[in-house]
């Protein structure tokens, strides 16, 4: 699998390659988040905002707007430059849903309604998460990068 974060897979078929990206201006404060799908030769951009959210909310609905689009399940690698988004999807999800939304301080699970919604979204499709260095180069993290914060600054409050 080209896990190439300046390649996407247009040489593997069946594999959706997605980037994405969170902003927000002040955190909390005005937000945006965008996705970049990749499939064969297209290209899809989504964007949206929020008028007062935080940054990792915005991290986190980029992932499930991009997740939304696809309309049957699919082989998926999801590029993000967002550790709590990795990290979170692929090492304490689990762990949180196993004691009950809590963290292993026992406090309630911060942003439970997005992690669950991306729980959701993520069971019918086979996904390879990614961790992309941001602002490092790499061409399609830059162009969601541009319109997460393009998107935040049109939030109206």
């Amino acid at each position: 699998m080209n896990t190439n974060p300046n390649q996407h897979n247009q040489n593997l078929p069946d594999i959706i390659t997605i980037y994405t990206d969170g902003a927000c201006l002040g955190n909390p404060g005005k937000g945006g988040w965008a996705a970049i799908l990749l499939y064969k030769n297209h290209s899809k951009e989504i964007s949206g905002n929020q008028a007062h959210t935080t940054n990792n909310r915005m991290e986190l609905t980029a992932v499930i707007e991009a997740l939304k689009t696809l309309k049957k399940p699919s082989d998926i690698v999801v590029y993000t430059d967002s550790t709590y988004v990795k990290d979170g999807i692929t090492s304490w999800l689990a762990k949180w849903q196993k004691n009950n939304w809590q963290t292993s301080k026992k406090e309630p699970v911060k942003n439970i309604d997005l992690w669950q919604e991306l729980n959701l979204q993520s069971q019918n499709h086979q996904i390879n998460w990614q961790w992309v260095k941001a602002h490092n180069g790499n061409q399609y993290n830059e162009i969601v990068d541009k319109l997460a914060r393009k998107s935040a600054q049109t939030a109206q409050t």
